[in-house]
C-alpha cells in the first residue's frame, strides 16, 4: 500500500492525467512573463533574466534545502537564523581571527552542518515536534548572531576576489553565483528522485511509522536532511555575503518564510509524501518574476506579498481538484 502511494506522492499523475501541479505553475509563471513583457519597463531583456535568478540564489538555495525536510514531514524554521549566525561567523573568522577566506567559508560550512545536527538530535531523539524544536533554535541562532556582534555593527572589506561570487558576471553576462546554484539544485534533484534515500524519504513523509515497518531508518534519514538544510543554509550565508559586501546579524531575516512559501506554493505537500524540485524552482521564479516585474511596473512593493499570498492560497485549493480528477480517472 505505501509503495503504491508514493508514485503519487512524488506530483506524478495518476492514470491518463495530464494535468499536474507543476504545469499548472508553469503556465502561470508563462502568463507572469507575458504581462510583465507588457506593463513592466525593460523586463524581457537578458539583463533583467539574470538579474532575477542572481537576486533569487540565496532564498533558493534555502528552498532547495528545506523541500527534502518538508517531503519527510518536517520543517525547518531556522534556516534564515542560522543564516544569520553563519554569517557573522564568517567575518569573525576572517577579520578577527585572521583566517584565509576559503578556511573561513569551510569553517562556516562545518558550523552549519554542526546546528543543523543539533536540530536532528532535538527532533528524532528527544522527540520535539520539529515545529517547535526549529523554533527554539532560531531563536538561538538569532541571539548569538546578535551577541557576537554587540561590539560591532557588521563585518566588511572582503577581498575583491571573494566579492565577485555575489557580484560578478561571468562570460555572457552570467551571474557568478548561477553556476553554483545549478550545481546546488542538480544535487538535490538526484537526492529526492534517483536515490534510495530519496524514495525513503517520502515513505516517512507519507507514514512515518509505515516506513519504520519496512525497515527504514526513519531517524539517520531525518538527520541528513536536517544536516543538510544548515549546511546549505550556511552556503547561502556565504553567498549573501559575497552578494551584499557585509556581514550582519540581521542576514536572512524573513528568508525561511519565503522560501517555506517557494517550497509549498511548487506543490509540496506542508504534511509530507509529496513534492519536487521542478516544483520547488517553479515556486521559487514565480515568487521572483513576480517581485521584479512590479517594480519594474512601478507598482506599490506591498502588492507583491499580497498577490504571493493569493498564489499560494490557489496553489493550496487546487489540489484537491486534482486529487479527485484523478480518482475518477483511477475508478
Amino acid at each position: 500500500m505505501l509503495a503504491q502511494a508514493l508514485p503519487h506522492a512524488e506530483g506524478k499523475p495518476g492514470p491518463g492525467i495530464g494535468i499536474t501541479h507543476e504545469r499548472i505553475l508553469a503556465v502561470l509563471l508563462g502568463a507572469e512573463i507575458l504581462f510583465f513583457c507588457v506593463a513592466g519597463r525593460n523586463f524581457m531583456t537578458a539583463e533583467n533574466a539574470f538579474e532575477v535568478v542572481r537576486l533569487a540564489v540565496e532564498v533558493g538555495l534555502l528552498a532547495l534545502a528545506l523541500t527534502p525536510v518538508i517531503v519527510a514531514g518536517g520543517i525547518d524554521l531556522s534556516v534564515g537564523a542560522l543564516m544569520g549566525l553563519s554569517a557573522v561567523l564568517f567575518g569573525k573568522l576572517w577579520r578577527d581571527l585572521e583566517f584565509p577566506i576559503g578556511l573561513a567559508a569551510a569553517f562556516t560550512l562545518g558550523a552549519g552542518a554542526l546546528a543543523g545536527g543539533l536540530n536532528a538530535l532535538v527532533i528524532t531523539r528527544l522527540r520535539i515536534p520539529a515545529l517547535i524544536a526549529t523554533l527554539a533554535t532560531l531563536s538561538l541562532f538569532r541571539g548569538l548572531a546578535e551577541g557576537f556582534t554587540a561590539e560591532y555593527a557588521n563585518f566588511t572589506n572582503f577581498p575583491e576576489s571573494f566579492l565577485f561570487l555575489g557580484q560578478g558576471y561571468l562570460a555572457g553576462g552570467v551571474p557568478a553565483q548561477l553556476p553554483l546554484f545549478a550545481l546546488a539544485g542538480a544535487g538535490f534533484w538526484v537526492l529526492l528522485h534517483r536515490t534510495a534515500v530519496g524514495r525513503s524519504l517520502y515513505a516517512i513523509g507519507f507514514s512515518p511509522e509505515g516506513a519504520r515497518h519496512a525497515g527504514i531508518p526513519v531517524g539517520r534519514r531525518l538527520a541528513l536532511v536536517y544536516v543538510l538544510s544548515g549546511t546549505v543554509s550556511s552556503l547561502a550565508a556565504i553567498v549573501y555575503v559575497a552578494h551584499l559586501g557585509q556581514a550582519k546579524a540581521d542576514a536572512g531575516t524573513g528568508y525561511e518564510l519565503l522560501a517555506i512559501t517557494a517550497v509549498v506554493l511548487g506543490g509540496t505537500s506542508i504534511f509530507g509524501g509529496r513534492g519536487t524540485i521542478a516544483g520547488t524552482l517553479l515556486g521559487l521564479f514565480a515568487i521572483a518574476v513576480l517581485q521584479n516585474g512590479l517594480l519594474l511596473a512601478d507598482q506599490p512593493r506591498e502588492l507583491a506579498g499580497i498577490l504571493t499570498g493569493a498564489l499560494l492560497v490557489g496553489s493550496i485549493a487546487v489540489r484537491p481538484i486534482l486529487a479527485r480528477l484523478a480518482k475518477k480517472k483511477e475508478a
